[in-house]
Parts: C-alpha cells; structure tokens; sequence
C-alpha cells in the first residue's frame, strides 16, 4: 500500500501525450491542441472597414460634408467619394477607399443631403485597417494553442473549416458485478440498478472526452480475461469499476496478471478507493476503481483526470487546489488519508454528513473535495484545510 503523493507521481511519471495527430472540423475541436502552427489565408478584416455607425468622409477644411450616399454591411460596390462628400455608413461596412475617416453618428448634424461634424478628425479615425487582426500568410495560432470557443470562432471568421489536432484517447468503461442490472429493469432482491458507467460517461464527457464506450460483465473469471483483453488492445485508456478487491468472485486482478499488465500500483492509504489498480499494458493505461460510487468518483477525479490531462498533452495535470477555513469540525479514525465530500462558498468550506464510500446522495451535492492527509486527525472550525475544486 502506497501514500497518496506516491500514487499520483506515478501515474504522472507512467503517462504521456499520444503524439498522434487528427483532423477535425473547426467547430467540433473545443478543448484540442492544435499540433501545427496556423497561418492565416486572408487579411482580417479583409477591406478597410467601419468600426461604428457614422460617415465615411473624404476630408476637406471645412466642417460642413454633402451626402452622396449610403454603404451598409455586405455591400460589394463603393461610391466614390471627391474631397468634402460623405456617405452613411454602418458598423462593419466596407470603407470607400476615397474616404479617410469615420465620424460617429452622435457628432454630426444632418440636414437634407448636407451635414455638419462637430470637429475635424485625423486621418483613419473610426477605420479598421486592412488586416488589423492579421494578415494574410501571418502565424494566426500557434501549435500546441488550446482551442477555445473564441480561438474557434476567430479560425471561423478567417474561414478555416478543418484544423490539424492531438488525438484525445480513446476510452473504455467496464462494470462488473453479479448483482448488477440496468436502471429500468425490475429491482429483484439482491440486485442493485448499476449506476458507475453513467456516472463516469458523465464525467469524461463534462471534460470533453467522447470517444468512450462501455461494457459489463458479470462476476465470471473467463469473461473478465476475455473482456479485458478485448478492451486493452483496442483503447488507449480502460476504467474498471468493481472486482478489484480480494474476494472469491473478484476476478479483475487476477485477469489483470494474466494479461501482463504491469502493476504500477495497488492499493493506496486512504479512504475512501482503498483498493485502487493503476497498470500499464504498452501504451494503455489501466485503472481498476473500486466498485462503491463514491470511492470510484473520488478516485477519478484524483488520479484518472491527472492521467487524462497528461494523456491530452496538458501542463496543469490534477484538479485546482486551494487552502481554506474549515466550517466543520471532523475528527479522523485511522491512519489513512482521507478525501471528504464537501461544499466550497465564500472562502470557506462545509465537510458534509454522509461519506460512506457507497454512497452518492452527499456527492450528488458537492463541489469540493477536502484533503484529509496522513498525519492529519483532527480539524477545528476556522483551521485551513487543502480542498480539491470539482468540475462544475
């Protein structure tokens, strides 16, 4: 058994970047790396254009303009313009290229064709200039940028449709258990309504992971090899729920040895997720999770997220940390680090009743994660205490 700063070190040491490159469309690639610098096929803006709702004016020493016309947005055809003419002009339109200025519509009287400015601009006021963004065959976006919805929308307006990104993994989920059946179904006695697949689909798809698919097995030695096998050589990433302790139907482990898949690590000191797999079968990493909900969350959002972060290529690896007051009182049993349900507001931290590791009720409500380390027995109201902050 391992502390668990060991554990994450080794998951971290024991997973990097695939490396490996995809195409996807601009709109669907929230969240990926681009893996090749970007240069942009156009200007941005492509014309001179209008910063606001005004006239476009070709100036002359006097304040007073004669009004020839009008250019709105999408307009392909410019007036000309002869020094002291004018045309109304609204904001993102093309800028005539006989005029060279913009003055806002709040600073100019108009009557009939003629107008009035208030006082004379300098040369290219209110005009956004031919490629004042970027220019055609400049570096717009570097290799290794994050897309964002804004990085998304500006690869949009340059009129980029497909971009060049790191694979995410591909991931699998296998539940296993006898007593297990499908939420729906008839609840006989002795079973209970699986519940981990969808909560650790949720999960990965929260944090922008879609290529995963899920399976169940019952508790049955030749199925679980099968199964495991099946689903190590097909994916880059495989979570167990369940079978991973040491009891007379909990095969997942010894199927694990079958498969020479090298233990990085099992079990770690704390509470709850105890009986925690980390493995390693070539470039597949492999958590066996406990088979309690909340021990099998908890444990996720520890160690599977800092392996994913890793995997996607990431330099912040785990979950935001941060050290606050206790509301709460909690006295700790035993020697082991602790990882308790909570609720972060206000600078301040309530520790919540209900930290059975079966149960997800308190869960269902929580925001935060409270760091209970080893040496760690007893915390006093207003004591600070290190709070993992949860994907909202």
């Amino acid at each position: 058994m391992i502390a668990v700063k060991k554990a994450l070190e080794i998951v971290k040491s024991k997973t990097t970047s695939l490396g490996e490159k995809t195409t996807k469309p601009v709109e669907k690639s929230n969240t990926y790396r681009l893996c090749e610098d970007v240069f942009s096929p156009i200007n941005m803006p492509p014309f001179r254009q209008s910063a606001m709702d005004g006239y476009a004016i070709n100036l002359h020493d006097n304040l007073t303009y004669k009004l020839i016309g009008e250019v709105k947005a999408g307009d392909t055809i410019a007036p000309t313009l002869k020094q002291g003419e004018a045309v109304r002009i609204f904001t993102g339109a093309p800028v005539p290229n006989t005029a060279n200025a913009v003055i806002m519509q709040e600073k100019v009287t108009v009557n009939g064709n003629g107008l009035t400015i208030e006082a004379q601009p300098s040369l290219e006021h209110n005009i956004r200039p031919l490629g004042e963004q970027v220019k055609k065959g400049d570096l717009a976006l570097k290799r290794g940028t994050k897309l964002t919805p804004a990085a998304i929308g500006y690869l949009s307006a340059l009129g980029i449709k497909e971009v060049s990104v790191l694979k995410k993994p591909s991931i699998a989920i296998l539940t296993t258990g006898n007593e297990l059946i499908a939420p729906g179904q008839p609840l006989s006695h002795g079973k209970i309504y699986e519940s981990n697949s969808s909560m650790l689909l949720s999960a990965l798809y929260g944090l922008k992971f879609y290529d995963v698919s899920t399976h169940k097995i019952e508790d049955d030695y030749n199925n679980t090899f099968s199964k495991l096998k099946e689903l190590i050589e097909q994916n880059d990433l495989v979570i167990i729920t369940g079978g991973i302790s040491v009891g007379d139907y909990d095969f997942v482990g010894t199927a694990l040895k079958s498969l020479n898949v090298e233990q990085c690590f099992y079990k770690v000191k704390q509470k709850p997720g105890k009986p925690l797999f980390f493995g390693k079968k070539d470039n597949t990493s492999v958590f066996a999770l406990p088979g309690n909900p909340a021990a099998a969350l908890t444990c996720f959002y520890v160690y599977v997220y800092t392996a994913l972060q890793r995997i996607t290529g990431e330099q912040i690896t785990e979950l935001p940390r941060i050290k606050v007051k206790s509301l709460s009182e909690f006295k700790k049993q035993g020697d082991r680090a602790q990882f308790l349900k909570a609720i972060y507001q206000n600078d301040g931290v309530s520790i919540l009743e209900g930290q059975s590791s079966a149960m997800l009720q308190t869960f269902a409500v929580s925001n935060a994660l409270v760091y209970i380390p080893e040496d760690l027995f007893h915390v006093k109201i207003n004591d600070f205490v290190e709070v993992i902050l949860l994907p909202v």
